[in-house]
């Protein structure tokens, strides 16, 4: 038994020379991507005063010839000469970290760049309808103000509203509001043909609706959508407290900190952000959040602490000191703490600047951060990026939130990453099936956080190098993301797109449901015209041949049979 329970011990890895131009990375990343990000982040944000400036009449106005621009593109395409259809947007700009070499396979380009305007804030129906390029520190140097803000505000200032819709987008605040696309109540589609329509849950259109999210923008383009706003206030009362004991007592520490016992799903004591980040195997620290006003946060006693000053302590270490000092309250404002892990990218920060933690640098150069992800894509070659593929984790597993100890101690023992990030989301029960869904049958079992309407999920962040890597050891990254894929489908679980994917279609279709999206696909002549959400995030380099011949052999034989549970 003893042998059994003995660590894994890997052969020593020898290095290549692709280690040493990583470890030393940084000084491209100090002379080259820290002044280019800074310029970049200072001309989108004048961008974005100027868009300010105009009325919501005027952007309006601009809006609609920019849609008419999209839709006369879209009609002078040859499907038989032109092939098929993707933004103009180059491949380095994404923030995932997947190759995009879907652009490979097409040709027929679409410019949607000046889709970038906060169209409307709507106070009455507490709606803010936004262009897709609309970033999360642009609406929020907007609502904040005003005391508003969208009901999942995504933590990393440069995600932008139509990534989160059509991908995956996630924050303390999706416990009680779900997944960024659950918080939209309607969306600007410009479809194949290029007629555009507006798709709610109600409407002629409600099938697409549903089928838009984790679509990857392969049903048509996203011109605009109206995203429900809340009343918030001032700042965030923040509550660290830290757990302690093996993965599974972090994991109910965890659970508990948020998630009412059966019966008490309205109690008042749940909070209005969670998060909770695993430092090793035997320590974390869950951290409950509260809106609170200037007159709260300002009282005799309280300590207010703003995160968000670049010669700030990164947050993830700040948050680590209550495993010293203890339990602990502060107010943070509360703009402020919606992007509290921008500056150091959660913790990848200290992989590509190892000393940018450091009290020196942050008084320095602190203001410098972050680097662009997408200009730290664009400075590196395909034999860089295979190396981070196979020495590095950057994923999301998606799991029903009884199953988080599980989890957890299926990534110590395969993958030995940490910190840890977790944060909790209802996965709600719909009219109708969607590429992600509840567990069939999980409002009779009612476990720990749900409700009758909603499953309580868990996203366990995996963002680092595995301690294994660190040691000098073989590690098999391709093998690890394949055995964490097999782990997610047999525990119905869900991995966001954005991440590099070692799934075939079969397997992939395993973890999605494809029978709404296919619908959709078909109903709506995307078929032939955008590519299929595999094959956008497929790794590796795609001909426009292989992808319209696997596509046309889908439509023979579809891979979206799902067994359904009796």
């Amino acid at each position: 038994m003893a042998d059994l329970e003995a660590p894994l011990v890997r052969p020593k890895r020898k290095k290549v020379w692709v280690d040493y131009f990583v470890q030393f990375r940084w000084i491209l990343v100090i002379f080259v991507v820290l002044p280019i990000s800074f310029t970049l982040y200072f001309l989108t944000y004048l961008g974005d005063v100027r868009s300010n400036w105009k009325s919501y009449k005027k952007r309006q106005e601009e809006h609609e010839e920019n849609v008419k621009k999209v839709v006369k593109r879209l009609q002078e395409r040859n499907p038989s000469k032109d092939g098929l259809v993707c933004t103009a947007r180059k491949p380095w700009i994404a923030v995932g970290m997947r190759n995009v070499d879907y652009k490979r396979a097409r040709h027929f380009e679409v410019d949607l760049s000046a889709f970038r305007n906060i169209l409307e804030i709507d106070q009455e129906r507490m709606i803010a309808k936004c262009e897709p390029l609309v970033n999360m520190g642009q609406i929020t140097r907007a609502t904040v103000p005003m005391n508003l803000a969208l009901a999942v505000v995504a933590e990393l200032d440069d995600l932008t509203v139509g990534g989160l819709i059509n991908g995956y987008g996630i924050e303390g605040s999706s416990h009680l509001y779900g997944l960024f696309s659950d918080t939209v109540v309607a969306y600007e589609i410009c479809l194949a043909d290029g007629k555009v329509v507006r798709a709610t849950k109600d409407n002629e259109y409600s099938d697409l609706f549903y089928a838009i999210p984790w679509s990857q923008g392969t049903l048509g383009f996203l011109m605009s959508a109206e995203i429900k706003l809340i009343p918030i206030k001032e700042y965030m009362k923040l509550t660290y407290k830290p757990v302690r004991g093996n993965v599974r007592d972090l994991a109910k520490g965890y659970i508990d900190s948020f998630a009412p016992g059966f019966g008490d799903e309205d109690n008042e004591m749940v909070p209005d952000f969670v998060e909770t980040m695993i430092y090793n195997p035997h320590e974390g620290v869950c951290m409950t959040g509260v809106y609170a006003s200037k007159e709260e946060a300002k009282m005799k006693g309280n300590k207010i602490n703003s995160v968000g000053w670049w010669f700030k302590p990164w947050f993830y270490q700040h948050a680590q000191t209550a495993l010293k000092k203890g339990e602990f309250v502060e107010y943070i404002p509360t703009r402020e703490y919606y992007h509290r892990h921008t500056r150091c990218l959660y913790w990848e920060g200290k992989l590509i600047l190892p000393f940018a933690d450091q009290w020196w640098f942050r008084y320095s150069l602190g203001w410098l951060m972050p680097p662009k992800v997408s200009l730290l894509k664009a400075t590196q070659g395909e034999a860089i990026r295979n190396y981070y593929h196979e020495m590095h984790v950057i994923q999301d597993m998606l799991v029903p939130l009884y199953k988080v100890p599980d989890a957890l101690e299926w990534v110590d023992r395969e993958m030995e990453v940490y910190p840890l990030w977790l944060c909790p989301h209802r996965l709600y029960k719909l009219p109708c099936k969607t590429m992600i869904y509840p567990e069939p049958g999980f409002e009779q079992e009612r476990r720990q956080g749900d409700t009758p309407y909603a499953q309580m999920y868990t996203d366990i962040g995996v963002y680092y190098t595995p301690a294994s890597v660190f040691r000098g050891e073989v590690f098999d990254g391709v093998d690890a993301v394949s055995r964490l894929e097999s782990w997610l489908i047999e525990n119905h679980g869900f991995q966001p797109q954005y991440a590099v994917s070692e799934l075939d279609e079969k397997k992939f279709w395993r973890m999605f449901d494809a029978g709404l999206y296919e619908q959709c696909r078909n109903k709506y002549g995307a078929v032939g015209t955008f590519m299929s959400v595999y094959y956008k995030c497929k790794k590796g380099k795609k001909t426009e041949k292989e992808v319209q011949e696997a596509e046309k052999a889908q439509l023979e034989t579809p891979y979206a049979e799902v067994e359904q549970a009796e």
